[in-house]
């Protein structure tokens, strides 16, 4: 039987919550497609994350998994998507499992409004309920994102839904991996001509988040300088 749906989450260090996230996600899934895999993209956990994977693949037939040796949320999800099967691809954080997002994205995805879904903690409409010093990060992110690289829409990290088909050209064509792999896939699908639509979400956070914000930031900015060369420069100069 084809699958229709392919649920794609990167996994690290999520030990606490990735069981119960799981099965909950699993009991809603039925309710949006008659037939869906859910790809754990487990990637560098040091604590028992990928053993509790490793137990969910066993005992449910529609869960799979992948491991990358290194923490990479990008090689994860970019592999995960690669991996699946499904006419329409959700990427997710297993911190969200937004469900409202499943239904609105593959509704237009289905009726072909969309090829791609992009959920935005930024656009009009959405509520962040993070620690504001969160939300400030978001929308600097966003605007260098749109300095840098041309980015024109509001948001690019979180929660994508997109027909894979259509979106496996940009998806290999990506470069980057880490955490800038999703800003470049939503970009390099805006080049492509994609149709994008941006969907607002209600953001709760779950749990603290497991990387350090403040450290996070030099990588970040080393990334977008890279990301900027990338489609500003090298792109160019390959075409």
């Amino acid at each position: 039987m084809a699958v229709e749906l392919s649920v794609v989450i990167p996994i690290h260090n999520e030990e606490a919550i990735v069981f119960d996230s799981v099965v909950g996600l699993l009991e809603k899934l039925p309710w949006i497609s008659d037939s869906f895999e859910l790809i754990l993209a487990e990637n560098g956990s040091t604590d028992d994350t990928l053993a509790v994977v490793r137990d969910l693949q066993q005992r449910y037939e529609v869960v799979d998994y992948l491991h990358v040796e290194e923490p990479n949320y990008g090689r994860a999800l970019k592999e995960g998507i690669l991996e699946a099967q499904g006419k329409f691809v959700v990427c997710d954080e297993i911190d969200l499992c937004d469900t409202d997002f499943y239904r609105s994205s593959m509704g237009l995805l289905r009726e072909e409004k969309a090829e791609m879904v992009v959920g935005s903690k930024l656009a009009p409409g959405a509520q962040d309920l993070r620690p504001w010093v969160r939300n400030l990060a978001s929308r600097v992110f966003s605007g260098l994102l749109k300095i840098g690289a041309g980015f024109r829409g509001t948001d690019t990290h979180g929660l994508k839904a997109f027909a894979r088909e259509p979106l496996l050209d940009v998806v290999s064509s990506c470069k980057l991996e880490g955490n800038l792999f999703a800003s470049e896939l939503v970009i390099r699908a805006e080049r492509a001509n994609r149709r994008i639509v941006e969907l607002p979400l209600t953001i709760r956070e779950k749990r603290r988040p497991t990387i350090n914000l403040v450290r996070r930031i030099p990588r970040a900015i080393y990334n977008l300088g890279r990301l900027a060369w990338i489609l500003r420069v090298q792109d160019r100069d390959q075409k």
